[in-house]
């Protein structure tokens, strides 16, 4: 096997045996991003001096020593630009390094490489990037995923050994189901947001990309905790997330919820997530049929909740402090105004207008008041379904990936990409996304994900339960023939 397919574990071994040595590890992935990053279009920049230097220095005896991992462009790295995939953040530079960052790097590891998104992470194809297109490895006609579609898409196509992306209503666990890789969503609070730009600040969470679970279990092990810079990090124990890895599934009941399977499922998918079902009863879990009653408003409530919080929270971006300014504006309201309309996107701009709408005089208690108020609801859905089961199984996405442009001119048709994984960061709950099969479109292989939904703070056995279906299937196996 090339060095650049690795897996982080795998890669790790060869570190401590002495077979290799964190430089080889960056020589193989700078190979790797020069053979295929001009058609995949992940990587938006990259620090070479930086990371060959901390390769050189690195201490492979660390949970992830010498490790390099790509960053979702919303995560500020010191010294690195920090855009958000935006024209209004081109040309800043971080000064700090966010918590997460300064974890993995306490870890051993070594941030290596900026990788392209959503802008502002507002999106569900990467379409949406100011700066580039991004493609999916498995057919680059067609788009990776968003809004972390820059992260998936290094990892499925080995240029990175992992990455860093967030997840505010399913951002990495759609990509990952799209692009063939592992891709996890841990609880609201579990992992600091600090030094993370913000969207929606109640739903945000910033996760792994990996080629295993037992990859995504080591990097959650670095980057949990409470951090004193973030208020709603958890002050809670941090488990050691690979210590159910390899048990069997016996006592394990897995829920199946039937707002989940209906119809308008791509067939394929269907027939891929279900055959998933039954090799988890193969392997002793017992499946039941739950439901989730207040799902068909999960959509219409993100999309209230979301675009009211990224309204306040990009009220920042204004041409005083940083970022793009107007040239020459006559005015400080002309600079203002100038500013972010030249500096937006057409999708940051509506879900702004449509944010401060909902929060607006004689609207807020229509919408935003009662949108909340719905979100405890589905909280709830989710808190009784768990009664009954360890965990919740069914499909990441309801269609693989389709070609570029095909969405872009018909937003709500986007966002309903998203319709299994929203409720999710509406809950809190903790999720993954894992292979499960591919789908044959017009004469493409295109990867099915299967979604796995935990209780908060029981990701060690949401690992777990990912682990032992992944160890029975090849998928995960599977490269994409760039």
């Amino acid at each position: 096997m090339d060095l650049h397919s690795l897996s982080l574990s795998a890669l790790q071994a060869q570190f401590r045996s002495g077979t290799l040595t964190p430089l080889d590890a960056l020589d193989a992935l700078e190979k790797r991003i020069s053979a295929v990053d001009g058609r995949v279009g992940g990587y938006l920049s990259l620090n070479r001096d930086r990371a060959r230097a901390e390769a050189a220095a690195a201490d492979v005896s660390l949970p992830l020593g010498g490790i390099p991992i790509a960053i979702k462009d919303v995560i500020n790295v010191q010294g690195d630009p920090c855009t958000a995939a935006s024209r209004i953040l081109q040309g800043y530079t971080a000064t700090y390094d966010a918590t997460v960052v300064r974890k993995l790097r306490a870890a051993g590891a070594i941030p290596f490489g900026r990788v392209n998104m959503d802008e502002f992470a507002m999106g569900s194809s990467t379409e949406n990037s100011a700066l580039q297109r991004t493609a999916n490895p498995w057919d680059l006609n067609r788009i990776p995923g968003g809004s972390s579609g820059g992260s998936a898409a290094v990892v499925a196509a080995d240029e990175a050994f992992a990455s860093l992306g967030s997840d505010t209503g399913g951002s990495i666990r759609q990509p990952a189901a799209l692009c063939g890789c592992v891709g996890l969503k841990p609880t609201y609070g579990r992992v600091s947001r600090f030094g993370l730009i913000a969207f929606a600040s109640s739903l945000d969470q910033i996760g792994p990309f990996t080629k295993t679970v037992e990859d995504s279990a080591r990097v959650l092990n670095a980057l949990a905790g409470k951090d004193p810079q973030d208020s709603t990090s958890l002050d809670l124990p941090v488990d050691d997330y690979t210590r159910l890895l390899g048990r069997d599934l016996k006592g394990v009941k897995l829920g199946m919820p039937k707002e989940y399977f209906i119809d308008g499922i791509d067939p394929q998918v269907d027939a891929a997530v279900r055959a998933a079902i039954r090799q988890y009863e193969a392997l002793g879990a017992e499946i039941v049929e739950v439901s989730l009653p207040h799902t068909e408003y999960a959509v219409a409530v993100y999309y209230i909740i979301a675009t009211a919080e990224a309204s306040a929270n990009l009220a920042r971006y204004d041409g005083v402090r940083f970022g793009k300014r107007a040239d020459d504006p006559r005015n400080l309201l002309e600079m203002y105004v100038r500013t972010r309309s030249e500096g937006f996107g057409e999708e940051v701009k509506r879900r702004i207008i449509l944010g401060t709408y909902v929060l607006s005089s004689g609207y807020y208690d229509a919408y935003y008041l009662r949108a909340q108020k719905v979100r405890t609801l589905i909280r709830q859905d989710f808190t009784k379904a768990f009664e009954k089961v360890d965990a919740l199984i069914c499909p990441t996405s309801p269609e693989v990936a389709f070609k570029i442009g095909d969405r872009s001119g018909d937003p709500l048709k986007m966002y309903l990409a998203d319709i299994f994984t929203i409720a999710a960061n509406l809950a809190g709950n903790c999720g993954i996304s894992l292979p499960c099969g591919f789908a044959n479109v017009e004469g493409s292989r295109l990867p099915v994900g299967l979604q796995l939904l935990g209780k908060p703070m029981e990701e060690a056995k949401l690992l777990s339960i990912a682990h032992a279906y992944e160890q029975s299937t090849p998928w995960h196996k599977e490269r994409p023939a760039l």
